[in-house]
């Protein structure tokens, strides 16, 4: 595959989520525009605008990766909990049929992140939870300190059918699918994890999982607290 094939693979990839979000309100308000009251309205309106906002950094994102530079953070201080809360709603609102679980130390302090990177990181981590394990089953996120002191750790654990012990090398390969029965009846491109991983490593953090064939997957994220190495762009997206 050539540097331009390549490429718009991965655009594809990382603009379906937010692409689909949008079409799907705004399809929603012009099918049912008077049915629809106008609190609804603004939230939808809201949801749209935000991801539109994601839509341009999800670009910024996606060069850097994809030149293979250390990119600029934009890093600010922000509450870890509240970090999620969007994602989790929007992800809630995608996956209806799964029951996604919050448990968060609450003494985590504020941190010093990249919000559109970490919310990224989030965001598909999540969706491959929900995407990848069956129906009516839980899916849970938990954040708290991390061993090394000065991080914190999020774990995202699913019920789905996990992954072999053959697998778990090309987990994180670019273009690279997992072939059970869940996969296959799911579209993917094998890219998910594998830009994760390159967010991650922007953020100065580190990803790694845990799996049983069978009986679930538990992907586990570690970052600073604070970046002192990272490159700060002081122009916001």
């Amino acid at each position: 595959m050539t540097n331009q094939e390549d490429f718009v693979a991965t655009v594809s990839h990382e603009l379906r989520t937010p692409l689909t979000s949008i079409r799907g309100f705004a399809q929603t308000m012009l099918a049912s525009w008077d049915k629809i009251n106008d609190d609804d309205k603004k939230k939808f309106l809201k949801i749209i605008e935000d991801q539109s906002n994601r839509l341009i950094c999800l670009v910024e994102n996606i060069l850097s990766v994809s030149a293979g530079s250390e990119g600029k953070l934009v890093l600010k201080k922000v509450n870890i909990k509240q970090a999620f809360e969007p994602v989790v709603k929007m992800i809630a609102q995608k996956y209806p049929k799964h029951a996604i679980n919050i448990d968060f130390n609450e003494r985590l302090p504020e941190g010093m992140l990249d919000i559109e990177r970490f919310q990224q990181i989030i965001t598909n981590l999540l969706e491959n939870a929900c995407k990848y394990s069956p129906e009516n089953s839980s899916v849970l996120i938990s954040a708290d300190f991390a061993d090394t002191e000065g991080f914190f750790i999020i774990k995202i654990a699913d019920e789905g059918i996990g992954i072999s012990e053959e697998d778990k090398p090309k987990v994180f390969e670019k273009f690279s699918r997992i072939d059970n029965p869940l996969t296959r009846s799911v579209q993917g491109n094998g890219l998910g994890l594998y830009i994760t991983k390159q967010l991650v490593n922007l953020l100065n953090g580190e990803i790694d999982f845990k799996s049983n064939n069978g009986k679930g997957t538990i992907f586990e994220v570690k970052l600073p607290l604070y970046n002192p190495e990272a490159q700060v762009c002081s122009a916001a997206y």
